[in-house]
């Protein structure tokens, strides 16, 4: 049996509705799920809300509305997005309203205050609201955060404290050793580089005053809530029912490889807070971290917070959900930032998927029909056949062992751009009897390939066209699919229609 498979998005703030950056990291997400579902691995993709923020509460201060109304008004419009990108999420959690994760919270909280990790002192600092994080003078850029470019508020109280300073050695260790993976290098560089300049211990409660009475309560004094960070990590356990061990925190935490696909900006939380709260209660840390750059607007960063948005229902409403996806994960190389317009992302449809793909299928299906409606049993071309040669083993390496889809979907193109360049070379339609039918299999043939390779990424496309060439999806070995042998001979396409009209 297939190791199982655990892939989670993090949890967004909803102190506003969603922004085109989330839906990047929700179509990573799915696509790494669907493609080790496609495998016949056991998997699970995990999403949801972090519901317990100040951001939350200061949000809902300002509208003038009770906490709860906004959180769960954004929190609705979060998932509403899973759908609307064809995202097949296993769950989704609320951290304000779901038992499990108060309940494990608490476990977790009472585990690492067995182990003497959390001890309890006054403490004064520069305090983010927007990261939700304490920064030292150091790690300011000219007296302002370096994620939101607003300076942060002189905050004295007393905390509840974790010893993250105790796990410097282990959590370096996690790194190094490429137990806990981080993809791109540049991150897992970035992460050993903040763990070698000394962890120091990190606070994990906050004052119930100034938090308005909003989170989960630290266990056994509650004057304290349980920092927003340390409750929101937390669901990526609670989600699979801890603190029991059910069925679904075994498989899926216990024997699964565990993949967080994360935002750059929360880097250190998952590369090193987490793993040392994991190891303080006894647990396992996770396996890897998939960690990818931002999206940008004229050159600034998406946020919620400075109102730097693109709504990304707005965007596949006007370029298609799966145009939409096709960008997200074409145009961001590994962890790089790209700058969001709707003409790049109508742009790249133009060039890609219709004049590319779209003409690919168009001519093929026309040739087809012309021929008499079947696609006719003959020798298929094996410079072609050549060019599809391996591509299961390139998109399993691209997605299972490096974690980048972009790499994935380059050979899958470079088999949709041979099978043009086929076309326009050996020009079928001037042929006739058997190398007519060799050269018209062979375009189908390859075309069922990029179908069924096309499935993690763009789902919707991947049944069009296979139903354009009269033999549907099903399911079964997928990398056996995808190996080249003439398995359309004998198909019966439909009528040639456009994959993606031209905009």
């Amino acid at each position: 049996m297939s190791t199982p498979v655990y892939v989670t998005t993090s949890l967004p703030y909803v102190n506003a509705a969603p922004h085109l950056g989330i839906a990047l990291e929700f179509v990573l997400a799915d696509t790494l799920a669907r493609f080790h579902r496609l495998t016949g691995a056991p998997t699970r993709l995990q999403s949801g809300t972090d519901d317990n923020s100040l951001k939350n509460v200061l949000a809902a201060e300002r509208e003038g509305i009770p906490t709860r109304t906004l959180v769960e008004r954004n929190a609705r419009a979060f998932e509403r997005l899973l759908h609307r990108l064809d995202v097949q999420a296993d769950g989704f959690i609320r951290t304000s309203c779901d038992p499990i994760h108060a309940e494990g919270v608490a476990a977790l909280w009472r585990a690492c205050e067995v182990r003497g990790d959390l001890y309890r002192r006054r403490y004064r600092g520069l305090y983010c609201v927007g990261c939700e994080q304490f920064y030292t003078p150091d790690e300011l850029e000219n007296g302002r955060c370096p994620e939101h470019g607003t300076p942060p508020e002189t905050v004295e109280e007393e905390n509840w404290f974790f010893r993250l300073s105790r796990y410097q050695g282990e959590v370096l260790r996690l790194l190094e050793s490429g137990r806990l993976r981080v993809v791109p290098e540049t991150r897992r560089r970035e992460a050993l580089a903040f763990v070698a300049g000394g962890l120091r211990d990190l606070s994990v409660s906050r004052a119930h005053e100034r938090a308005r009475g909003w989170g989960i309560p630290v266990p056994g004094d509650p004057e304290q809530v349980v920092y927003v960070w340390f409750d929101a990590l937390a669901n990526y356990i609670t989600a699979l029912g801890y603190p029991r061990r059910t069925a679904a925190y075994r498989t899926f935490w216990e024997q699964a490889t565990t993949t967080h696909v994360i935002g750059k900006g929360i880097l250190r939380f998952h590369a090193v807070y987490w793993p040392a709260i994991l190891l303080s209660a006894g647990l396992p840390p996770p396996d890897r971290l998939l960690v990818h750059g931002y999206l940008q607007a004229n050159g600034a960063r998406l946020s919620k917070s400075s109102g730097n948005t693109a709504d990304p229902g707005e965007a596949a409403d006007h370029v298609g959900t799966e145009a939409l996806r096709y960008w997200l994960l074409r145009a961001l190389g590994r962890g790089e930032d790209a700058d969001w317009t709707e003409a790049r992302a109508l742009d790249l449809r133009r060039a890609e998927l219709s004049n590319e793909l779209g003409n690919l299928l168009q001519r093929t299906v026309s040739l087809v029909r012309r021929g008499g409606g079947v696609v006719r049993p003959a020798r298929a071309d094996a410079s072609l056949g050549a060019t599809a040669a391996g591509l299961a083993d390139r998109i399993t390496s691209a997605l299972d062992a490096e974690l980048d889809p972009q790499a994935a979907l380059t050979a899958t193109w470079e088999l949709v751009r041979g099978a043009n360049r086929y076309a326009n070379e050996r020009q079928p339609w001037r042929l006739a009897g058997a190398e007519r039918d060799g050269a018209v299999l062979s375009l189908a043939e390859a075309l069922r390939v990029v179908s069924e390779a096309l499935r993690p990424f763009l789902p919707r496309t991947a049944d069009a066209i296979a139903s354009q060439l009269g033999v549907p999806h099903a399911p079964g070995d997928w990398r056996a699919a995808l190996e080249w042998d003439g398995r359309v001979a004998g198909a019966t396409p439909g009528e040639p229609w456009q994959l993606f009209p031209r905009a």
